[in-house]
């Protein structure tokens, strides 16, 4: 039988000692299959004597799959360093809590693997953002997210204020805690958490999410992923950006934030009877 998947690359959750047992069961399935294995530095680290390729991030690049092994932010941070290789394709092994990602449970990567190797799998595309902090006419930080870009305020228990535009358009002055620019990858994280909509995953639309807004007539807005959204921090509070959470950058007032959609797509990889509605119901406990 033809494997789909000849060259694997694996990435594990960073120096967490609860990888190691699933790791080797893992390495031990592909080596069965006579598959070339390459191994992430940082996972490496993690396993002596382990006899395996160890790659950097190009390397990987060139692998035709990479297993992720952890929790969803295991899988963002792998999204994020990988999505310019656009013929690698991700999958996620769930060794975290909700798994939205990382959607195989590893009592069952055996069987759901040996279908995908034999062709029997969904593959999906999906997007990222781009943003840029421009101060002073010049460009000091960009970054990507797969999850969402986030405005919020710093350590200090006052609000924030931003101006926002889409396409140039002035939207609105938002007085607020910040605001969530969310991909529909990430319209089950925090934007959830701050009353955003639940988006399919292929939606090809991001949504603006105020948190805690001081005029509650505020909502949650979707638009176009082409669209442009630009920001400027007004008055007094002190903000920061985040992207996915593990990327922060300190704002200073007046700075200028642009977001849009990536140039680059996530290529992700499903069992076959992977279902959105399914995971929504047994993550969010729904009857």
């Amino acid at each position: 039988m033809a494997l789909h998947f000849n060259k694997i690359g694996i990435i594990g959750k960073y120096a967490a000692p609860t990888v190691s047992d699933t790791l080797r069961q893992l390495v031990r399935y592909l080596q069965s299959k006579n598959i070339e294995i390459m191994i992430d530095e940082e996972t490496a680290n993690v396993w002596d004597g382990h006899e395996l390729q160890v790659a950097d991030s190009e390397a990987l690049g060139t692998c035709d799959l990479v297993i992720v092994l952890g929790g969803d932010g295991t899988f963002l941070s792998a999204a994020r360093t990988l999505c310019h290789h656009g013929d690698m394709a991700l999958l996620g092994l769930n060794l975290g809590r909700l798994g939205f990602l990382t959607d195989i449970s590893p009592d069952e990567f055996e069987v759901k693997l040996d279908r995908i190797l034999a062709g029997e799998y969904l593959e999906e595309d999906r997007f990222l953002l781009h943003s840029t902090v421009i101060r002073g006419g010049e460009i000091v930080d960009e970054s990507i997210a797969f999850n969402d870009v986030v405005i919020h305020k710093c350590d200090v228990a006052r609000m924030i204020e931003i101006d926002v535009y889409i396409d140039g358009v002035m939207v609105n002055t938002l007085r607020s805690d910040g605001l969530i620019i969310s991909t529909p990858t990430g319209s089950t994280a925090y934007a959830l958490s701050g009353g955003g909509p639940l988006m399919e995953a292929e939606l090809n639309a991001m949504v603006l999410v105020p948190i805690c807004p001081h005029t509650m007539s505020n909502r949650p807005i979707v638009i176009d992923a082409h669209s442009v959204v630009e920001i400027v921090i007004k008055g007094t509070g002190d903000a920061q950006l985040s992207c996915d959470g593990q990327i922060n950058k300190k704002l200073q007032l007046n700075d200028g934030l642009i977001i849009r959609k990536h140039n680059h797509m996530v290529r992700m990889i499903h069992p076959a009877d992977h279902n959105h509605f399914h995971i929504l119901r047994a993550k969010l406990g729904w009857g």
